[in-house]
């Protein structure tokens, strides 16, 4: 029985339903069913016109002008009536106390002539400059080279005064020029005889010298002064590890005098590479004394010099551990002066 009640209730709910369904359906659609004019006929459509509008027209605002009013007011009180809070002292300005001065620029140095070297085959300007310590550009100065710097077998090429031959280059491998110095293991051949015209001074008295193994004086060979007093730090000869002292060297305290161990003329006087300060004196028949590691030189280039004349002071640039004097005797023995065992020509 009640199931019957929930069908018939079921039933009358879907008729209600078809009921509100038909009533709420339109009488007729609500967009064309049938074709637009034109369609299908491949005419275009009717052009687009937008609806007319023309704006208002713009009035502009009118001017607004600002209040004006007149002011009055008085001058401003001095200085000396300002609150001191409001006082604000001038920087005092402080004038240098000299002025600056312009400096001119320094003029270009200046590079002396020296001894000429033989461009060889092979030679090129770069090795030259290698092996004697110098710039490129000074022995295109001196040579007038041009900005190649072209050189060609057999040209003399003229060297500073200041080169120093340093041994062959793979590009410069011609003979060493007379007068250039020629450091081998720390020891420099003394430059060439002095000017003719002035003869040196003359040597002590000749006697027989000592002998020895290497670097000992001829027979008849002069007799040199010390040039200054004191413990032997350095021998002549082999020191190990292929090197070689051409000379002793000489221990004294800081500042002592050094003097000419024989009269002569001062051939050089300058810094050299590994020496330091030297003073290099020409004597009679070709020998020759060396003075390096000076702390100062007290004479000039040329001058001629007495036996024991003071000619420098001890330096400390030799490093043997205290103040000392490296010293040397040469000899000449054809073009290729010959270094002798200083000890062998001192007085004992």
């Amino acid at each position: 029985m009640r199931i019957s009640i929930w069908i018939k209730a079921a039933a009358v709910a879907v008729a209600g339903m078809a009921v509100t369904a038909c009533s709420s359906y339109p009488a007729e659609p609500m967009y064309s069913t049938r074709p637009m004019p034109g369609y299908g006929t491949g005419a275009a459509p009717p052009a687009y016109s937008p609806p007319a509008y023309s704006p208002p027209a713009y009035e502009s605002p009118p001017p607004m002008t600002a209040p004006t009013e007149r002011i009055e007011g008085g001058a401003l009180p001095p200085p000396s009536s300002a609150s001191p809070s409001n006082t604000y002292p001038a920087p005092a300005y402080n004038p240098p106390a000299t002025s600056p001065s312009y400096v001119t620029p320094s003029a270009p140095m200046t590079v002396s002539a020296g001894a000429a070297y033989i461009i060889q085959p092979g030679d090129t300007i770069s090795g030259v400059g290698r092996r004697f310590q110098t710039p490129v550009q000074n022995l295109i100065d001196l040579n007038g080279l041009g900005p190649r710097g072209a050189i060609t077998v057999g040209q003399s090429i003229i060297l500073p005064d200041s080169a120093i031959d340093t041994g062959r280059d793979p590009y410069a491998t011609g003979p060493a020029p007379v007068g250039v110095l020629v450091p081998e293991n720390g020891v420099i051949p003394p430059p060439p005889p002095p000017p003719s015209g002035n003869p040196a001074a003359p040597l002590p008295a000749r006697q027989p010298a000592a002998t020895g193994s290497t670097g000992v004086a001829p027979a008849g060979s002069p007799v040199f002064q010390w040039p200054v007093r004191g413990e032997i730090v350095r021998r002549f000869g082999p020191v190990g590890m292929g090197e070689r002292n051409n000379g002793i060297n000489i221990g004294a305290s800081a500042g002592e005098a050094v003097s000419a161990a024989a009269g002569g003329r001062v051939a050089y006087v300058g810094e050299v590479m590994g020496l330091g300060l030297t003073v290099i004196i020409t004597h009679r028949e070709g020998w020759r004394t060396s003075y390096s590691h000076l702390g100062s030189a007290t004479v000039d280039d040329g001058a001629d010099v007495r036996t024991g004349q003071q000619i420098g002071t001890v330096g400390l640039t030799a490093g043997d551990g205290r103040p000392s004097i490296h010293f040397e005797t040469r000899r000449m023995q054809g073009d290729q002066p010959l270094a002798i065992d200083p000890l062998t020509v001192l007085p004992r």
